[in-house]
This record gives C-alpha cells, structure tokens and sequence, in this order.
C-alpha cells in the first residue's frame, strides 16, 4: 500500500474538513465495495495453493505420512492435518 500526500491529491477544503478529525495522523480510506477484489485475485497464490493442497492430499492417500508431508513442504504437522481436513470435505 503506497501513501499519497493529501495536498497534491484532495482538494483545500476537504483536506480542512478531515484535519477536524485527524490532524497530522495516517488513516486508510478503504476502496468501495463494487472495486474491491477478493483475497489471491490479482496473483496466482490461489491457484498455487489450492494445486499444492491437492497434491499433499493425493499423496496421503497413496501412503506418504503426515510426518513426511509437513517436512517436505515445511507445513507444522497440524497445518498438514488441516488440509486433508478440508480437502476430505470437497
């Protein structure tokens, strides 16, 4: 997230209109609903983690063991348990 300043931005009367209430402090002027974009949709992460997900779930299912799976994708063994938990439901 980049930071704008307000004076090269906004207009003089707005920028008096917020120093009322935030004088000299930072604050966050979320985007609107209808621009807002849900979390992985401008990368591959999404994708990537729902590929490797799947991956750790076929390979359990073929015999490899918990222990193995969480050294090899350096996931602790729980965040590995919670994956076949949630691939087994889909």
């Amino acid at each position: 997230m980049g930071y704008k300043n307000g004076k090269e931005i906004l207009p003089i009367e707005l920028i008096r209109q917020i120093q009322k209430y935030v004088d000299g402090e930072n604050i966050y002027i979320p985007k609107k609903e209808e621009t807002h974009k849900c979390w992985g949709q401008n990368t591959d992460t999404r994708m990537l983690l729902h590929r490797r997900n799947t991956e750790i779930y076929q390979r359990y299912l073929k015999g490899d063991r918990v222990v193995a799976l969480s050294e090899e994708y350096h996931i602790s063994t729980q965040g590995i348990y919670k994956i076949l938990s949630k691939q087994k439901g889909k």
